[in-house]
């Protein structure tokens, strides 16, 4: 049984014990969290799908990490110009363990 959730603008398909890295949610290390935007569930009766959402479905899950990921560089360049600019981002994630699929 799996399902596709929506979080952070972006679609996730989710299976128990599976431990998925999405984008940061307010949440502390070892809070709980709820995800109410399920796109759809698939299990052994079938698929359901939800215009946009499905009623009454929910996943559940376990924050297990708040961090960030790796450095990537942005760098700047306009070419006989003398222009150059060099900066860096990580983006913060959380990794949450999802428990539960109910539909």
């Amino acid at each position: 049984m799996y399902a596709i959730v929506k979080t952070g603008g972006k679609q996730y398909q989710v299976e128990e014990g599976k431990i998925i890295k999405i984008e940061k949610l307010p949440v502390a290390e070892d809070g709980s969290v709820e995800f109410d935007k399920v796109l759809s569930v698939v299990d052994d009766n079938g698929a359901k799908f939800g215009r946009p959402y499905l009623e009454g479905a929910k996943v559940s899950g376990k924050v297990i990490e708040q961090g960030k990921n790796k450095k990537i560089i942005v760098f700047k360049y306009r070419r006989k110009k003398r222009y150059r600019k060099k900066t860096g981002h990580r983006q913060p994630y959380t990794r949450v363990l999802i428990e539960k699929i109910e539909a």
